[in-house]
């Protein structure tokens, strides 16, 4: 069977220097959401490395966003978490395509 190229490559697990990228943030931010966080549990290679899944990337999503843009303090944000974490991955689910949606509409416009 011929090998199907899909659009986009999803990577199994993504580096700190990635994640740090993907939120422009440092590092020691990550680490401390790691701790305060029981929902994040990067997986770790021999060295010490540490390596993100896509359900990490996503609990990292739906932190920055209760933290930056909602406003909540840690405490809040932990106990949103443990009483409404499917209602929080539905929303962040619903925020990420309207994202890719306005990517899309951005480059048709472009395009014209």
């Amino acid at each position: 069977m011929p090998y199907k190229e899909s659009d986009e490559i999803k990577k199994m697990y993504y580096t700190m220097g990635e994640v740090t990228a993907m939120f422009n943030v440092a590092p020691s931010q990550i680490r401390f959401y790691e701790k305060e966080f029981s929902i994040l549990q990067p997986k770790k290679n021999k060295k010490g490395n540490r390596l993100f899944r896509e359900e990490d990337i996503s609990n990292l999503k739906i932190i920055f966003s209760l933290i930056k843009e909602k406003g909540y303090t840690l405490q809040g944000a932990r106990d949103y978490l443990k009483s409404n974490k499917k209602e929080a991955n539905n929303t962040q689910s619903v925020i990420d395509s309207l994202e890719r949606i306005k990517a899309f509409l951005i480059e048709v416009r472009e395009g014209l």
